[in-house]
């Protein structure tokens, strides 16, 4: 059995109280795994079981780290072609929105959770991981700072496009990244994009004139 699988499972079964399964369960299969974990939750509201379902990228990156060796080469690029697919760039090709609400987007945690009422708006808590303003004291640090990060890297069409395929699947560019795909993942819309965006390359956003 996988490490990395029957880690999840263990720490699932822990937070679930379901203590019948604390012992190993030796030999069981990929599949074995996914039916105790569907078997512990039930959907709620807009929260639904295919959330445990892994994208073809992240199964694979799941197979490597069960083995504890670093991804082959040409493994490493499949994943990387395959998440850029996924990418769909702006429909009318504009790249920035209103950075007030991508400032709102980025503050906000709620959304595809089962305690959210159903058709609550997802948020894209880029704090949790991010330092962004300088007015704003809580923030992550498991990804970089994106202080000044218009300012630094100025609006070229080739950040545009790197920055809204890195929001919409950072796989694309890190294979096994940890940063959400805001984008495939239908967490944000494509206005919400746009809108954080705007956060990130706005002269007149806080992240870059603080």
């Amino acid at each position: 059995m996988k490490k990395l699988h029957y880690a999840a499972m263990i720490a699932c079964m822990t937070l679930t109280g379901a203590s019948a399964f604390a012992q190993p369960l030796t030999g069981a299969s990929d599949q074995d795994v996914m039916t105790v974990l569907k078997d512990s939750f039930a959907p709620v509201g807009e929260v639904s079981l295919d959330r445990l379902e892994q994208s073809p990228e992240q199964k694979a990156c799941s197979d490597m780290a069960a083995t504890g060796q670093a991804i082959p080469k040409d493994v490493m690029e499949k994943l990387l072609k395959q998440a850029m697919a996924s990418v769909k760039p702006p429909t009318d090709k504009q790249f920035l929105g209103d950075w007030k609400v991508g400032e709102k987007i980025a503050q906000s945690g709620v959304g595809l959770q089962f305690s959210d009422k159903p058709g609550v708006v997802s948020g894209g808590n880029c704090y949790a991981c991010h330092q962004m303003t300088k007015s704003e004291i809580a923030f992550g640090n498991i990804g970089p700072s994106l202080l000044h990060y218009g300012k630094n890297r100025g609006n070229s069409v080739q950040m545009l496009e790197y920055t809204w395929n890195k929001i919409y699947n950072s796989h694309a560019y890190t294979a096994c990244s940890n940063m959400p795909r805001f984008g495939s993942a239908g967490i944000l819309t494509e206005q919400q994009i746009k809108d954080v965006m705007a956060l990130l390359f706005d002269p007149a956003s806080p992240v870059n004139n603080e």
